[in-house]
């Protein structure tokens, strides 16, 4: 069982203080550590909002062991070649401890999708993010690679360096739950980060039917992550830890705790890293 934490790329979270805050991290026991990634953070223009990447990019430079990662990239608004390139340098930089979370993304709340022309129907941006998919492990396998599709198109092209980790860099696909279509594409990777609609945590019945619906699909017997949390930690330490325990006897293999922005200022922030994971026995 592993845990993580996730943090938004906007208000006080500037590069400088994610990286001091990854470092922090690693001292402090836990095993991951995620951003958002918006253009604008959750559609407020009036919050800071910093790129992921290059702050991913400070916080491996701080860093030695710990594993890190976006929850999630929407990749319907980026050039999946673009990404190829980011993740593969990344992925050399922290020396192989990069993580990719993908999303169609909510044009609810991100703006740039909106206010930017990006496309904003989701049936496109499924087809979109499942071309883009094909393409990054495509270019990453560093061989010879061709792509004609609905969206993109690749004329031939050998993508240098492959990544440091093998057979790829490992990719968590989100999206909502129940829906069948988040859950099949994530049976064809390496981890489910998916979040229930209602923003209620996952029953262990609930995650027992979405491994098992996941399984049952995977063409792979290689191991299989299921992510979960994606909120603050619950007042009572006790009644979160024995959730967790029991999501895990159910297959969760990762928990993720979300520091929000707005508590108490960074000094919080700082002690909601500092308390360490909540491990079970």
């Amino acid at each position: 069982m592993r845990f993580g934490l996730e943090f938004p790329n906007g208000g006080l979270c500037d590069p400088q203080v994610l990286a001091e805050f990854a470092a922090l991290a690693e001292e402090s026991g836990w095993d991951g550590i995620f951003l958002e990634d918006y253009i604008m953070w959750q559609g407020h223009q009036d919050v800071p909002t910093y790129d992921p990447w290059i702050a991913l990019a400070a916080m491996a430079m701080r860093t030695k062991t710990i594993r890190l990662g976006t929850e999630v990239t929407p990749l319907s608004r980026r050039r999946p070649w673009k990404v190829a390139r980011e993740t593969v340098t990344l992925d050399h930089l922290s020396g192989g401890r990069l993580i990719l979370g993908v999303g169609l993304g909510d044009t609810s709340i991100d703006i740039s999708f909106t206010r930017f022309g990006e496309v904003s129907d989701p049936g496109q941006r499924a087809k979109m993010l499942d071309e883009s998919l094909d393409i990054l492990i495509g270019l990453w396998s560093g061989e010879p690679f061709t792509f004609h599709g609905e969206h993109y198109h690749i004329d031939e092209v050998a993508f240098l360096p492959r990544p440091v980790q093998s057979p790829r860099i490992p990719i968590w696909v989100g999206g909502a739950y129940p829906n069948t279509g988040p859950m099949k594409r994530a049976a064809r990777f390496d981890g489910a980060c998916l979040y229930k609609a209602s923003g209620d945590d996952f029953t262990p019945a609930e995650m027992r039917a979405m491994k098992e619906f996941i399984d049952g699909r995977r063409v792979s017997a290689a191991p299989y992550d299921v992510i979960s949390g994606g909120r603050a930690r619950d007042e009572d330490w006790g009644k979160d830890r024995a959730s967790i325990e029991a999501l895990a006897e159910a297959g969760l293999t990762w928990w993720v705790e979300y520091v929000p922005p707005q508590i108490g200022g960074l000094a919080e922030m700082r002690a909601c890293i500092t308390r360490g994971p909540l491990r079970i026995d």
